[in-house]
């Protein structure tokens, strides 16, 4: 099967692992919204081998391309990739990893190349399938009040918009206010490769 390849996902695998190691305990249940290729999922369940990962994608057409990637990949910890669109009321009820709450919820990439609404169905949704020490990671480009732009977060912000009005760059304050809004606070701001951002979510009173 001749799988779709994202090079940033290859790009970044690491340095978010490197960031995961170091947050996450030996064992767990995590959620991964917005699998795309299915990179990363592969990645971190190889090297977390004590952590079940569970992927899922809005974009039906992609759970052939994840399924294919944990099938090559020979993994036992990962299962099979299931449709999910954040901005559903309810998370797919029928699947029996939703029966019991995440340890992580993982989400790459999704923010600035989705409506805005996208980002407090995340949050509530979390705030709904995390267990009560459990952490909510994001990852991508964000703007930060006082600190300078980069240019080439500026260049790419305004060719998201140009392609889609509804995408582009989130600052991080407003996202922040959007999970303050679901019981959570942000616990923990990485700054990464490429002018990106890792951040932890938790709940407030954890």
């Amino acid at each position: 099967m001749d799988l779709p390849h994202s090079p940033a996902a290859d790009r970044n695998k690491e340095p978010i692992l490197q960031v995961l190691r170091g947050l996450l305990p030996e064992r767990g249940r995590a959620l991964e919204i917005a699998s795309g290729t299915g990179q990363h999922v592969a990645w971190f369940a190889a090297a977390l081998p004590g952590w079940s990962w569970q992927p899922s994608e809005a974009d039906g057409a992609m759970l052939p391309a994840i399924a294919g990637r944990i099938a090559e990949s020979g993994l036992a910890n990962v299962r099979p990739p299931l449709r999910l669109d954040v901005m559903a009321p309810q998370w797919p009820s029928a699947a029996d990893p939703f029966r019991e709450p995440f340890d992580a919820i993982y989400c790459a990439n999704m923010l600035h190349i989705s409506p805005w609404e996208t980002c407090a169905a995340l949050m509530q949704g979390a705030a709904r399938h995390l267990v009560d020490e459990g952490v909510l990671v994001t990852y991508g480009p964000y703007f930060e009040q006082g600190v300078p732009a980069a240019s080439s977060n500026e260049a790419f912000d305004q060719d998201l918009r140009s392609r889609d009005p509804a995408w582009g760059i989130r600052r991080l304050q407003d996202v922040e206010a959007q999970a303050q809004r679901a019981g959570l606070v942000l616990r923990q701001r990485h700054a990464m490769p490429a002018n990106n951002l890792l951040v932890v979510f938790g709940r407030s009173g954890s």
